[in-house]
């Protein structure tokens, strides 16, 4: 029988496929309901945190926005606040149970600031902090190491992305995902024979550029949560200069 990470990495297809059908026309609304912003304020941990980071990219790439990562801790520990005068303040957390997260949203709400939250609990702390809730609808995660929230958190980073610059073609090409994840999961077997050989390394650098940036950081998360090789993340640009 699959462990349950193998059942929720082929359910990828599948979630992918309800969350697009689900929230597409509701993002649409979302957009057309924020008021004027001039850049965003993204907060999350792990996994989140990575995705948060395809959103540097694909944000200010496509939609043109500047984006900042927030330090939750300065909330949480040193009690204190930067401003975040004219931003758009964002949060994203699988389980929305995160009270670092949740404390960076209230101090948005607090400063008159319109937050968003991007979780997989609707009825969670940090859906409740927020003014507008994107659901990623994935279900319950089992797995300790995440897969399908994962990508379904940079699918919703995508869309928002496509929906804000009004890219209908590439609104179209997100249409495809979960046929390609469907292609990219039958070469499984063939995929398992090419990492044989690396089975006993113990030191891993991985490298990424641009929009696969964040998940270079969550390939060697996995490796360091599921093999317990020591992995580190590096982009090729910084690698380059030693």
């Amino acid at each position: 029988m699959p462990s349950l990470l193998e059942q929720e990495i082929q359910s990828q297809p599948g979630v992918i496929a309800h969350l697009l059908e689900r929230e597409t026309a509701h993002i649409s609304q979302i957009v057309a309901q924020l008021p004027a912003f001039d850049y965003i304020v993204i907060a999350a941990r792990g996994s989140s945190d990575h995705a948060a980071t395809y959103a540097k990219y694909a944000w200010a790439t496509l939609a043109g926005y500047p984006i900042a990562l927030a330090t939750p801790s300065l909330q949480t520990l040193y009690k204190t606040s930067p401003r975040m005068a004219n931003a758009l303040v964002v949060g994203i957390s699988q389980s929305g149970q995160s009270p670092d997260i949740t404390a960076v949203l209230a101090e948005g709400r607090r400063q008159g600031r319109p937050t968003l939250a991007i979780t997989n609990d609707g009825s969670s702390p940090l859906a409740a902090m927020a003014d507008h809730v994107i659901e990623l609808h994935a279900g319950l995660e089992r797995s300790i190491a995440a897969t399908k929230t994962y990508t379904a958190q940079l699918a919703v980073v995508a869309l928002f992305a496509a929906i804000w610059n009004g890219d209908r073609d590439l609104l179209a090409e997100i249409q495809t995902l979960p046929a390609a994840l469907e292609t990219t999961l039958r070469g499984a077997s063939s995929i398992a024979q090419s990492v044989e050989r690396y089975r006993y390394m113990d030191r891993c650098v991985v490298i990424g550029r641009g929009y696969n940036y964040a998940t270079s950081f969550e390939l060697a998360l996995k490796l360091k949560e599921l093999t317990y090789v020591m992995a580190t993340s590096y982009s090729s640009a910084d690698f380059r200069h030693g």
